[in-house]
């Protein structure tokens, strides 16, 4: 299976080709949102490329969030511009999963971190996804889960470098430069259309929205003239 796959949720932004949940081809920036410029750039030249090797695009997979809201709407709608235009599904994966395979850890518990400002974070525990307003440990794992709170854990993202001076238990890592890319996300998508209990019913790109986790609330602008 031929894969476009999109990773707009936090400042990086990615776009790859995966072929049977390998990477084909992959165009990154690590330096800053620059998302509505640079996806369509990148999403020409992987359609380019996936036309010079005679490869057809099968179905197009999304990073749904959580994450930044207007990175997250720039990916869903490009996403679903893409799945209407070829005529593909929609396969949508969670970022926290993007950066769970990101990290490549294997063995320990993994924390993933998406940064929702100042101490809040969002984050999966336990395949739990929910927002957490950090203040140490004990936010994120309760010291009366004794198994889990004595076996190494490890968290990354860009939520976890703003908690790595209030993590003090020796058993908790901290793993920096692990970031949601594309690639990933087109590993994630391939294993779920592989399952054999795959059975997740058609998106309607119509009302499809991404996962915001908490509900978007527009500030004041401050621009003179705007209200």
């Amino acid at each position: 299976m031929t894969i476009l796959c999109i990773e707009t949720s936090t400042s990086v932004c990615s776009a790859a080709i995966c072929k049977d949940g390998a990477l084909i081809k992959q165009c990154i920036c690590l330096e800053g949102s620059n998302h509505a410029r640079l996806l369509p750039r990148y999403i020409e030249e992987l359609l380019s490329f996936a036309r010079e090797q005679s490869l057809s695009i099968d179905a197009v997979a999304l990073s749904e969030g959580p994450g930044s809201y207007t990175g997250l709407r720039i990916g869903s709608s490009t996403a679903k511009g893409l799945c209407y235009g070829l005529n593909i599904p929609l396969l949508p994966v969670s970022t926290l999963d993007v950066l769970n395979e990101a990290s490549g850890i294997k063995d320990g518990i993994l924390i993933p971190m998406i940064d929702a400002r100042r101490m809040e974070v969002y984050t999966q525990i336990d395949g739990e996804t929910k927002a957490v307003v950090v203040e140490n440990e004990d936010s994120l794992i309760a010291n009366s889960q004794e198994q889990i709170a004595n076996s190494p854990i490890y968290y990354f993202g860009n939520g976890a470098e703003k908690c790595a001076n209030i993590f003090t238990k020796p058993n908790w890592h901290f793993i920096p430069n692990i970031v949601p890319e594309a690639q990933y996300v087109g590993v994630l998508a391939e294993s779920i259309v592989n399952r054999k209990s795959y059975n997740r019913p058609s998106i309607d790109l119509a009302y499809y929205e991404p996962f915001y986790l908490k509900e978007f609330i527009a500030a004041q602008s401050h621009v003179k003239g705007l209200k």
